[in-house]
């Protein structure tokens, strides 16, 4: 209700008042008294200070409702603006894991005569298996770098005979690679070639080519990519080899 109206309200309810103490007789002993007409002035000074405050109070009530309805609409736009953040940050996420994991799974069917003894990709140590897991949300979902680091350093390091080693080392040399700590993504990445089961090793091999070419070592290089191209025909590794020994080139 506007203030307009509620002051329209308490004008009517005052008239009605009035006309109720004009109409009402005044005791006999009164009746040409001044007193009379003083205790009429007060009982109306108090009805016009009781409808006042119901007008007090009536909009002290709107006050709050408005207060209210504001903190609704801010927490819906705070809930519009975090669902807006959680769908970009899923997006974020596809994109790191296409830059960083490279699709390894189609290593395995790419892989040749390796399928056979190709070793475990998960372990039943509920401690390792978790320990695996937060090293590798930590890039993926917390984009926290240097912590997924140290954290697959430390993985490493508890599980040195771990069937995540390979990948450990892997994820290790990407980190490195992507912060063009190429010395350090050079070890990393021949730790993982070292495994000639691991569904990584071709795209391993090829950063191999990759750094050597950065490095100023063009012929290192060529010997790596001729490799992937010799060890996985037709795989994607095999294939961007073939690209980088034309831009070399051969």
């Amino acid at each position: 209700m506007s203030s307009n109206k509620m002051r329209n309200l308490a004008f009517t309810l005052l008239v009605g008042a009035a006309t109720q103490v004009v109409a009402a007789p005044a005791p006999v002993t009164e009746l040409n008294g001044s007193s009379a007409k003083g205790d009429n002035l007060e009982r109306l000074e108090r009805m016009i200070e009781a409808r006042n405050q119901v007008q007090i109070d009536m909009q002290r009530q709107l006050d709050q409702l408005a207060s209210e309805m504001d903190e609704l609409r801010g927490i819906v736009e705070r809930n519009s603006y975090d669902l807006s953040q959680m769908l970009e940050r899923q997006r974020e996420l596809y994109r790191e894991v296409d830059a960083l994991s490279r699709q390894p799974q189609k290593e395995v069917k790419e892989t040749p005569k390796t399928e056979a003894t190709t070793s475990e990709t998960y372990t039943s140590n509920v401690s390792e298996n978790e320990t695996y897991e937060k090293a590798v949300n930590l890039i993926l979902k917390e984009k926290d770098y240097s912590g997924a680091v140290e954290a697959f350093k430390g993985f490493l390091a508890t599980y040195p005979e771990s069937v995540y080693k390979p990948n450990a080392h892997y994820w290790l040399g990407q980190l490195y690679f992507t912060q063009n700590q190429l010395a350090e993504a050079s070890e990393q990445f021949k730790a993982v070639a070292s495994f000639a089961d691991s569904n990584k090793r071709a795209d391993a091999m090829l950063k191999l080519g990759v750094i050597a070419e950065r490095s100023k070592k063009p012929e290192e290089a060529k010997k790596y990519y001729q490799e992937v191209i010799t060890a996985y025909p037709d795989s994607t590794s095999s294939r961007q080899a073939e690209r980088n020994l034309k831009q070399l080139g051969k």
